[in-house]
Parts: structure tokens; C-alpha cells; sequence
């Protein structure tokens, strides 16, 4: 048991964040067998949106363009994303999902909600609020 509560909370989020990475895995293989986990976000985003500038993805994530550029291709060679032109700058391009990505993704966040809903069925909502509200917190206090 840990005294210190800044210490035990380190080591609490470590796990949780250790434990999210092979649950990324998971999802990562059941969107493609040779998705690599670590473009997992990058379709958790484009799902939020209809399709991204290539600098917005970027700054969200906060990785190199050529990272970036290097994830998109392997994910538009496996189907899952295309790059479509910018309405705004004809210059530019944008990455969207591809449809069975998307219908993919929505699956498999579908999923991920129903097992949040059985992990957290025996808690109240309010605490369910507060844990909500007090990650919010802690993800805005960041320097």
C-alpha cells in the first residue's frame, strides 16, 4: 500500500494507461490484422469527425508530420483511410475514415461503451460524474 497520494496516483494511472494500450491492441487487430495499435487514435479521431487536416491530426496527437505521414499511408494501403480533397484550399488534402473502417470503429466503440456500462452498472451515477468531472480536471491541469 502506498502512504504517498500523489505516488499511488501515478501508479494507479500507469496501470490504467499499461492496461488501455493492450486493450488499443485489441481493438487494433479487430479493425485490421496488420493495423498497427499505434494509429488506433488516429481512427478514434477520425471517427469524431468527418475528415481531418493532415496538421490538425498533428497538433491533436503532438507527433512529427513524417510519423504521421508515415501512419496515414500504411492505413490508406490497408483500406482504412483516404485522403480526399479540401473543400477550403484545393492545395490540400484531408483524411477521412473509409466506410467499412468507420462501420468497423463505430462497432468497436459500440463495444467499448456496453463494457464501461457492465464495469460501472453498480456505481452510482453521480460517482460516475464526479470520476468524469475530476479526470476532466486533471487532463485540463496539465502545463
Amino acid at each position: 500500500m502506498v502512504s504517498d497520494p500523489i505516488t499511488g496516483l501515478e501508479t494507479e494511472l500507469a496501470d490504467m494507461w499499461q492496461r488501455g494500450r493492450a486493450r488499443s491492441r485489441k481493438y487494433a487487430r479487430a479493425i485490421h490484422p496488420k493495423l498497427d495499435p499505434a494509429l488506433y487514435p488516429v481512427l478514434v479521431i477520425l471517427n469524431r469527425n468527418k475528415a481531418v487536416r493532415m496538421s490538425e491530426l498533428i497538433s491533436t496527437l503532438d507527433i512529427e508530420k513524417s510519423t504521421l505521414t508515415r501512419q496515414i499511408n500504411a492505413a490508406e494501403r490497408l483500406g482504412l483511410v483516404e485522403r480526399i480533397p479540401d473543400p477550403d484550399d484545393a492545395r490540400a488534402k484531408l483524411v477521412a475514415l473509409t466506410p467499412d473502417a468507420k462501420t468497423k470503429l463505430s462497432n468497436i466503440q459500440n463495444r467499448q461503451i456496453d463494457e464501461w456500462r457492465a464495469r460501472l452498472a453498480t456505481w452510482k451515477p453521480e460517482d460516475i460524474v464526479t470520476l468524469t468531472s475530476l479526470l476532466r480536471r486533471l487532463g485540463n491541469s496539465e502545463n
